[in-house]
């Protein structure tokens, strides 16, 4: 058996086996079922949480999706973030004619095999977005946005010898590999608290041999953290929100309403145009994100309409109405959901699949919508001042 992307532990009198995989590797997926036949081990551990393992074992789990509930619940962004990072998988994985993720596969199918006890050993993907959307400024949730859509959509392909290359990454990392560059922070969440939660939790997996499947970036870090003492459930938790954002998201929009007033009172004309302008830049720019998105011409209307509203009051978002709108107009089949794993492979696919495309209507008329409130808003204060 080679001993290639295998690491080998010793811990109080128990052997922890890693190996080093890449997620999209044919050789990887070969190399975990050899290594936990051979091996035999009591548990076997792999880097998926509840939500990808229930996604891997039925796929089909994307039918009974409530897009409705989606948008509610504010989880649009997630959810594309979500089905943008499976199509980077898919991309790779179609190339090579492999399932995604077929070495974790492997390891619960060889788990099942061989009677091996199997342990989730990831945090939740919804924590880790969490933690790392916590971390970065509103151009930095842009740059992220688009960072991870423009690394999707790269029609490169790749070697399989620069694939195995990527046992250095795993999915996420691979996709944000450049943008954590620029901003290092997102290191901590991303890869640094994954390593200390997954060395945490193969250490807690029963029995005296236990073998572990990992994206290769995870091992250095796992091999270290292993010998440390973890607190899960702090690592679980999901930032608080501050509560700066949810002050100025009154306090601004106040003051843009008293200062129309004010400028109604002192001058008639100058009121209705500073009135006329918020509804002219915030309504347009809405419109344009949801007709980016080739929204339902309803959907475009309601975002224009929305957004004069929604921009000042901190609650409700001109995305979610448009979302709900299209929703309504161009309501997902099964056939949709069916198909989303192919879809979201190609620009085309996203546009064309009606669950993508609700996403996008939401996601884009609330970015796009954004820089209407910002010039709508400056142009406020500006017939403001020239009124004094």
């Amino acid at each position: 058996m080679k001993e290639e992307n295998i690491t080998r532990i010793n811990l109080d009198g128990r052997e922890l086996i890693l190996i080093g995989t890449a997620h999209v590797s044919r050789q990887s997926a070969e190399q975990v079922k050899e290594v936990i036949e051979a091996e035999r081990p009591d548990s076997v551990c792999i880097e998926l949480d509840e939500q990808r393992y229930q996604s891997v074992m039925d796929g089909s789990k994307w039918k009974e999706t409530d897009i409705f509930k989606v948008i509610k619940e504010k989880k649009a962004t997630l959810l594309l973030m979500n089905l943008a990072i499976s199509s980077f998988q898919n991309r790779l994985a179609k190339q090579f004619e492999i399932k995604p993720g077929q070495e974790m596969i492997q390891g619960i199918q060889s788990a099942k095999e061989t009677g091996a006890n199997l342990v989730l050993a990831d945090r939740n993907i919804q924590t880790t977005f969490s933690r790392i959307w916590h971390n970065l400024g509103w151009s930095g949730k842009a740059q992220l946005l688009s960072s991870v859509f423009f690394s999707i959509f790269s029609r490169d392909s790749i070697s399989e010898e620069e694939l195995e290359k990527m046992k250095s990454q795993d999915t996420l990392n691979a996709v944000l590999a450049e943008f954590t560059e620029s901003f290092p922070k997102l290191k901590t969440p991303l890869i640094d608290e994954r390593d200390q939660y997954l060395a945490q939790k193969i250490k807690e997996a029963p029995g005296d041999k236990v073998v572990a499947v990992l994206g290769a970036a995870h091992v250095p870090g796992i091999s270290k953290e292993i010998y440390k003492e973890h607190d899960l459930e702090k690592l679980n938790q999901v930032p608080p929100k501050s509560i700066v954002p949810k002050i100025l998201g009154w306090v601004i929009p106040v003051l843009l309403i008293a200062i129309v007033v004010y400028t109604f009172f002192a001058n008639p004309t100058a009121g209705l145009d500073q009135a006329l302008s918020w509804v002219i830049w915030t309504g347009s720019f809405a419109a344009i994100g949801a007709a980016i998105a080739f929204g339902h011409p309803l959907a475009i209307l309601s975002a224009f309409i929305a957004a004069p509203i929604t921009t000042l009051h901190p609650l409700i978002a001109s995305g979610w109405v448009s979302g709900i709108v299209q929703a309504y107009f161009r309501r997902p089949n099964v056939g949709d959901f069916e198909n989303l794993s192919e879809d979201v492979f190609t620009i085309k696919g996203f546009w064309r699949n009606k669950v993508t495309r609700i996403l996008l209507v939401v996601v884009l008329t609330n970015l796009v919508g954004s820089i209407g409130t910002f010039i709508g808003g400056a142009d406020v204060i500006r017939v403001f001042f020239n009124n004094l």
